[in-house]
């Protein structure tokens, strides 16, 4: 009996293996849950220890858990180098790691509920929304860069989440205005109209308040810097909220995958899971962009990789999305502010020079699976 043919890693990614109708999605197995909790500790540790004052790896170990309850080490640091690592550099590569993990999450889970591997947490307007609410606040309010990059309170992240926000509910307004029916492309074309119209917006405020323009270009281009722990307070509830919920419904995605018809003979409602997922994906990427601006190809890089190493099931994808989403994240930032120190280069020009050629890849992918 001949073998069948080998199924290309993009279709994996695309859908489940399927056996009498139902999807047989692979398990998260152990070895990668550790890889991934191990990826993790490791960017913590290194995004601590380096910087323009270099501390020894163990010593920040030690230090970082000083930090759990109970335990007492000797970790060699001086006063000063301790309060580096505690209020200095720890919150940063925490923040990182939370928006890296919400970007990752919120890519990988657009990419399952709208089926196709190009999926990005920007998709449906958010990066728009936020663009034009921060580049309002900016050159009619007079906030600064400084406010826009330190975790200045509440101005201008509320303003990113806000319009984060109201452009994804627009969007969902939009592809309401066809009927009832409102199908992932229906939805990922009222994204691209309502996107280009908020940038329309936003040019022409950049247009008629040049002084504005650096700092909102400071902004948009992505940066972790962060004043202390007040940004990561802000975000951690967001990043709780869509993980649980997300995580919780993951394996939804696998039986979606499948098509709406196939899942609603399962006993599955497509439209309400799949429009849950979406809320709590936009919920989590408009906190990831409120805290850190726009931070481009983590939502892609990520989960797709993690497609191809670890197996096309969201049972497997999404946690570990997370993860490595995190540790990416954070140890682009280290690359971000020590590549050309005591410069910093913007996390989203690091991100861009690192996505741009892994697009290519993805694109040759998905060209194997839809010739």
């Amino acid at each position: 009996m001949r073998s069948p043919d080998p199924v290309p890693a993009g279709a994996a990614a695309l859908r489940p293996t399927v056996t009498g109708g139902t999807p047989r999605p692979a398990g998260l197995r152990k070895r990668w849950l550790a890889a991934g909790v191990l990826a993790v500790l490791v960017a913590l540790v290194a995004g601590v220890s380096l910087g323009p004052v270099g501390l020894p790896p163990g010593s920040v170990a030690a230090e970082l858990l000083n930090l759990l309850p109970g335990v007492r080490l000797d970790s060699g640091l001086t006063e000063r180098e301790i309060a580096i690592v505690t209020e200095l550099r720890l919150p940063r590569v925490v923040l990182g790691l939370l928006v890296g993990g919400l970007l990752a999450l919120a890519g990988g889970c657009y990419q399952g509920v709208f089926r196709n591997p190009l999926a990005d947490p920007y998709l449906l307007g958010v990066a728009a929304g936020a663009g034009l609410a921060v580049t309002a606040v900016i050159t009619l309010g007079g906030v600064g860069t400084a406010g826009a990059l330190t975790g200045m309170p509440v101005t201008i992240p509320l303003a990113a989440f806000v319009g984060s926000l109201g452009a994804v509910a627009l969007t969902y307004l939009l592809g309401a205005a066809g009927g009832r029916d409102r199908s992932p492309a229906t939805l990922i074309l009222a994204g691209v109209a309502v996107s280009a119209f908020l940038a329309a917006g936003q040019t022409y405020l950049l247009q008629r308040h040049s002084d504005g323009i650096q700092p909102v270009y400071s902004w948009l281009l992505g940066r972790l810097g962060t004043a202390g722990w007040g940004d990561v307070r802000l975000i951690l509830p967001y990043f709780v909220l869509t993980a649980v919920v997300v995580l919780l419904h993951r394996r939804e995605l696998d039986v979606l995958s499948v098509g709406d018809d196939e899942a609603a003979s399962l006993g599955l409602h497509p439209q309400r899971s799949r429009y849950l997922l979406i809320a709590a994906a936009s919920l989590g990427t408009a906190a990831a962009v409120s805290a850190s601006g726009l931070i481009g190809f983590v939502g892609i890089i990520v989960p797709h990789t993690v497609r191809l190493l670890a197996g096309s099931s969201y049972r497997v994808i999404l946690p570990l999305s997370m993860l490595f989403g995190g540790a990416f994240l954070a140890l682009t930032d280290v690359v971000a502010r020590t590549a050309a120190a005591p410069a910093e280069i913007p996390i989203g020009v690091v991100t861009a020079l690192l996505g741009g050629p892994f697009f290519v890849l993805v694109l040759r992918t998905a060209r194997r699976v839809f010739p």
